[in-house]
């Protein structure tokens, strides 16, 4: 039998009830939702930690696809090849996959200053690029045969009429692409002495360079040609209307936000943050002063960092392609690395690649099985390198401030064989060997030329008959002078600090003239970048008729003679 409870009471008892019910239902709903939540805390804590797992693996992954050296002992390596080399200050960029390795800079702008941040190399520092601005000039004029402006297998003459070379044969031959890939038939550097650092117009330059004899057939051989390189970047105001340096501004620096990059040696110094160049002169760290070198723009005065250069060699393995644009068409980037010339079909003993070509602007090789386009460039005080490896989507780019180094492409092959997984060669030391043994014979050398000098020996003839202007049929005119106060001592008399050479295209590289006996001399260039060297008249029956001057290899391998008038 079911107790009942009297209907009053139980009346009497339903408010209480019901809000018990509602306390308790609450409760559970309370439980309900502190279940859920510990439960949804626990279940995103288990997904943030398998995030953070997968992250971890992912930067591990990558950290693990870095190379051991470039990721445990670049930095050391870099700082310490520095000091061998005598090298003031360096930046490199190593960019793969489209994720920036290394980015920065070590040492120091230049020597002049020590111990404060604002002398150290950053990744923004800049440096005078030199030939490393030939791909600038060379992708300019790919852009405009791409656009139908113009045809890379035009005549030269169709845009500039007045253009000659030493052959008429090869005057009516000459396309675009022969000065883009140095086929001209002269020799490498020939007629640099007459160019370098001179006071000539570009249009003088390329005068000059068709009044050079060359030692090969047209189109049979590769000689490097700054001159050609000229020639085809002044072939831009013909077809734009606007001026080579106005061009790559506008066509490179500001479409890729190349913000600090400058397009002429003249703007370099103007500029914050910049290096100096540096030089090794009678075994010292020099200092030199900026090169002018704007009447070869097309050739080799672009200055900029590795910040601004990772985002043109990002550009070029992206064939065109800006952030996922199409900035550059992609038939103009591949048109640029294309091999035209044969530089050499050997397999080379040190690296691992077996033949060089030369593109347009770019160095083209085989390079552990991939290809390779790249760019070595040289100026008074700076050598550099810009390289990358399509198939690898790699690159690297190192500057230096002195022109007296190989670290800069010991480096970048150090590093492309680390990512290569090639055998360790120590290529930087293999070839501080080779200079520190070049650097004793020369030093064996002038030690041996001024202490024949210092001894006073006589020349073959008076000072006098020495006197006098001289003509070469590429540079022109030279001016031999006795420096104020010398007396023109006779065969037997004081020969020594009586001479000077006045060089009529370079008014800051005029040379010293110190008698070694006979008709030779030693001549010291007041430009160190021109070095110090043997002048060599040649005399008949007591008659002076040639003056012949050599500079550095690094300006032009050949000596040069000039006529006495």
């Amino acid at each position: 039998m079911t107790k009942m409870i009297p209907t009053f009471i139980l009346c009497s008892l339903l408010p209480a009830f019901s809000l018990t019910l509602q306390a308790q239902s609450v409760k559970k709903e309370a439980a309900k939702k502190e279940t859920a939540k510990k439960e949804s805390i626990k279940n995103e804590s288990a997904k943030n930690e398998s995030v953070i797992k997968e992250a971890s693996k992912a930067e591990t992954s990558q950290n693990l696809a870095i190379p051991a050296f470039v990721r445990d002992s670049l930095d050391s390596y870099v700082e310490r090849e520095m000091q061998k080399w005598r090298v003031p200050g360096l930046a490199l960029a190593i960019v793969k996959d489209g994720r920036i390795v290394k980015l920065r800079g070590y040492g120091i702008k230049h020597t002049g200053v020590y111990g404060t941040k604002a002398d150290s190399i950053d990744e923004h520092t800049l440096f005078m690029i030199g030939s490393c601005s030939k791909a600038f000039t060379a992708t300019a004029l790919a852009s405009l045969e791409a656009d139908s402006v113009l045809s890379l297998n035009d005549k030269v003459t169709k845009w500039l009429p007045d253009f000659r070379l030493y052959e008429t044969s090869a005057t009516q031959q000459a396309i675009i692409t022969d000065m883009l890939c140095h086929r001209s038939g002269l020799k490498t550097f020939q007629g640099d002495f007459t160019y370098w650092s001179s006071n000539l117009t570009r249009k003088e330059i390329i005068q000059k360079f068709g009044a050079n004899k060359p030692v090969s057939a047209f189109r049979t051989r590769y000689g490097y040609c700054n001159a050609g390189f000229l020639t085809a970047g002044e072939i831009l105001p013909k077809a734009t209307g606007k001026e080579w340096e106005n061009v790559v501004r506008e066509r490179f620096f500001q479409a890729l936000g190349m913000t600090r990059t400058v397009a002429l040696a003249a703007e370099f110094d103007g500029t914050s943050n910049h290096a100096k160049g540096h030089t090794l002169y009678d075994s010292k760290v020099l200092q030199l002063p900026t090169p002018a070198i704007d009447n070869l723009a097309p050739a080799g005065s672009i200055g900029s960092s590795v910040h601004d250069l990772v985002k043109w060699t990002a550009m070029q393995l992206d064939t065109g392609k800006v952030n996922g644009v199409q900035l550059f068409k992609k038939q103009a980037i591949l048109r640029t690395w294309r091999g035209e010339t044969i530089v050499s079909p050997f397999k080379n003993r040190l690296l691992p690649t077996h033949f060089g070509l030369y593109g347009l602007g770019w160095f083209v090789s085989d390079y552990a099985s991939r290809q390779l386009l790249e760019h070595d460039g040289g100026v008074d005080g700076f050598t550099t390198t810009v390289a990358f490896l399509p198939e690898e989507k790699l690159s690297v780019i190192v500057l230096t401030n002195t022109d007296a180094n190989s670290l800069y492409a010991s480096l970048k092959w150090r590093i492309l064989d680390a990512y290569l997984q090639q055998p360790v060669k120590e290529y930087s030391a293999l070839l501080l060997a080779n200079a520190e043994e070049d650097a004793a014979e020369e030093r064996k050398r002038l030690t041996e030329a001024r202490s024949k000098a210092a001894s006073n020996p006589a020349p073959a003839l008076a000072l006098k008959e020495y006197v006098g202007k001289y003509v070469h049929p590429v540079y022109g005119e030279i001016e031999v002078q006795a420096s104020a106060g010398t007396s023109n001592a006779n065969s037997n008399g004081n020969s020594n600090g009586g001479l000077r050479v006045l060089l009529s295209h370079h008014a800051q590289s005029t040379g010293t003239l110190q008698a070694l006996g006979g008709n030779e001399f030693l001549c010291t260039f007041a430009n160190p970048t021109f070095g110090i060297h043997p002048a060599r008249f040649e005399a008949v029956s007591g008659v002076v008729k040639s003056l012949t001057l050599k500079v550095n290899d690094f300006i032009e391998y050949d000596s040069y003679t000039f006529e006495k008038k």
